[in-house]
């Protein structure tokens, strides 16, 4: 590794593993830390999927913490702010620093709607959402991510464009999706902006994953320092989160660095197959866990707003392949241009 290159990330490293350090032992919380070891655990998987799939590591935490823990749906967005503020930002840096290429057009118009939207959300649509909406809404957000990978995988990995950083219409998409997933689906469960940009950039704007997964990456850090300023100037934190993030924290600040540099040598399609069928799986298994209290209705209602998801991927999949036909079109008309004033 050449140290110097990613002299910005040790350096982030350093100064945060320092910090933890203190605080941990300076204030007597490894007891904290200790007794919640399997959150530590949990994210080690998580983490790397952070960094290898357009999945932020709440991804992981929320259905553990809601799901498996049975904790308020609340603590598990609260959650996914405060470890992503550590594992995706080290993993952003990490991308910056190996000057991996990013969708910049699709990425600085969500930067703006995400910074716009998301205090909004937080403040004003996330306190009106019940606790049971908020794990269905992850669960069908995700399990339809999911289930979309499962039968296009070839086609999205297959993808070689690059983008371009200067398109307007990209980056009025951004814009428009980086508000309105920061205002929904961030402000709800804490993720869902990385795989919304990500679904566009691979769908319609038929993105190489090597730069579209950096890319989510990316807007996922950046929204989630944006869920974390809000709820520290509100002072408006869960119980509970304090000894989750200290527990996780060391682990994804490393883990989400090391998804990005592995995925690199094995491929995205294994990780992302295998991700694929864990989104499936956790919608499986919280609708069977609420199963008493959705009844018939509600899991057919769950089930109908999956498919609704997939519809919007197919729509978004169908405008990429039109704008992928009129792209290669002016290419070939530009080429016999060329040709004529060749031979002119």
């Amino acid at each position: 590794m050449n140290f110097s290159r990613y002299a910005v990330w040790l350096t982030f490293l350093g100064m945060f593993y320092g910090l933890w350090a203190l605080f941990v032992f300076g204030q007597g919380l490894w007891g904290l830390v200790a007794e919640h070891w399997p959150m530590a655990l949990s994210m080690a998987i998580g983490s790397y999927a952070a960094g290898s799939t357009p999945m932020g590591g709440g991804t992981v935490g929320f259905p553990v913490l809601v799901l498996l823990f049975d904790m308020p749906a609340s603590l598990g967005r609260d959650f996914s702010f405060a470890v992503q503020s550590i594992g995706m930002v080290s993993a952003s840096i990490f991308i910056f620093c190996r000057r991996q290429p990013l969708a910049w057009a699709m990425l600085r118009g969500a930067l703006l709607g995400s910074l716009v939207a998301t205090p909004l959300g937080i403040i004003f649509f996330a306190p009106l959402v019940p606790e049971l909406w908020v794990k269905l809404a992850f669960a069908v957000i995700w399990g339809s991510f999911g289930i979309l990978h499962l039968y296009r995988l070839n086609e999205i990995t297959g993808h070689d464009h690059a983008g371009d950083p200067r398109c307007p219409a990209d980056f009025r998409v951004g814009l428009v999706l980086g508000a309105v997933a920061g205002f929904s689906a961030v402000s709800v469960t804490g993720v869902g902006i990385d795989m919304v940009v990500y679904a566009a950039l691979v769908l319609l704007s038929r993105v190489d994953l090597k730069v579209a997964i950096p890319t989510s990456v990316v807007i996922m850090a950046f929204t989630s320092l944006v869920g974390v300023a809000v709820k520290s100037l509100s002072g408006d934190w869960q119980p509970g989160v304090l000894g989750n993030w200290l527990a996780a924290a060391p682990v994804v600040a490393l883990g989400a660095p090391l998804g990005v540099f592995v995925v690199g040598l094995i491929g995205r399609r294994p990780t992302l197959l295998v991700v694929a069928l864990l989104c499936v799986v956790q919608f499986v298994w919280a609708c069977f866990s609420e199963r008493a209290t959705l009844g018939v209705s509600g899991l057919a209602l769950a089930l109908l707003a999956v498919l609704v998801c997939l519809g919007g991927f197919e729509a978004l999949r169908l405008l990429g392949l039109r704008r992928e036909r009129l792209r290669i079109a002016r290419a070939v008309d530009c080429g016999e241009e060329g040709v004529v004033s060749v031979a002119t």
